[in-house]
């Protein structure tokens, strides 16, 4: 949209090309810290907990970068894996994801790698009828997400891994970012929170300035500081996203 000055700069479709997050989380524990049995592969306890996003984009673009960091990161250090499937050959992954422990990458999609443990997949699925709880983390050992999340208008991606049949379960009414899905999903089966107990902030906006400001049309985890829990570095991008902007009217 154009902007001009007095008047207020709505993004609706941040993930086109853009990137937008209101404040910046840092998990205590996830600061350079290695992740614990995630370079072993085959130390790796097959009860333990598995997020995994298949990663359903010939590309990776910036917003998605720091999405997947923040969340192996997070991952992590709750005691979890975090594991990107389907991903082309051709993509290059960039220096920062390649240098966290916490991130696994495989070429291959969720049914070759879990083929013998379907029955304990449950697939993070917006037209679920049934709404996650703590007791399926004791049901199920992984969590599939259908990447990319938290388009805006929502495009369906997860519906190319609900007609294989998984198990569904949804994460409330609202769209979500990837990571937040993926922290929303670890607070209720490894946390033992419900959806309801979850402090939510919904469609966040960022001043950019005393003329402007960004609408994220997404459902984010409250923090601590009472800030919508994002990773670190997308607010400074925003704000370059938004500079461009600006700089196309001149």
């Amino acid at each position: 949209p154009l902007v001009f000055p007095g008047i207020y700069h709505i993004i609706t479709n941040p993930r086109r090309g853009s990137l937008g997050y209101l404040s910046v989380y840092k998990h205590p524990a996830t600061r350079g810290e290695a992740c614990s049995g995630m370079n072993d592969r085959k130390s790796s306890s097959p009860t333990s907990v598995i997020y995994v996003v298949e990663h359903l984009d010939p590309e990776l673009g910036r917003w998605s970068a720091l999405e997947y960091g923040c969340t192996a990161r997070e991952s992590c250090a709750a005691g979890a894996r975090l594991l990107l499937t389907s991903v082309p050959p051709s993509l290059q992954m960039p220096e920062e994801l390649s240098r966290i422990d916490g991130l696994e990458v495989e070429q291959r999609n969720v049914e070759e790698i879990f083929a013998a443990r379907r029955p304990k997949i449950c697939l993070l699925d917006p037209a679920a009828t049934i709404e996650l709880s703590p007791a399926d983390g004791d049901q199920f050992e992984i969590f599939l997400f259908g990447g990319i999340l938290g388009d805006d208008p929502p495009r369906d991606r997860t519906a190319e891994l609900r007609k294989k049949g998984y198990v569904g379960r949804r994460l409330g009414p609202k769209q979500m970012t990837t990571d937040t899905a993926v922290r929303v999903t670890r607070m209720v089966v490894q946390e033992k929170k419900s959806l309801q107990q979850i402090p939510y902030i919904d469609f966040p906006e960022l001043y950019i300035n005393k003329h402007e400001h960004v609408e994220m049309p997404f459902r984010y985890v409250k923090g601590s500081n009472g800030q919508p829990i994002m990773p670190d570095g997308m607010i400074e991008l925003i704000k370059k996203d938004a500079d461009k902007s600006l700089d196309d009217l001149f």
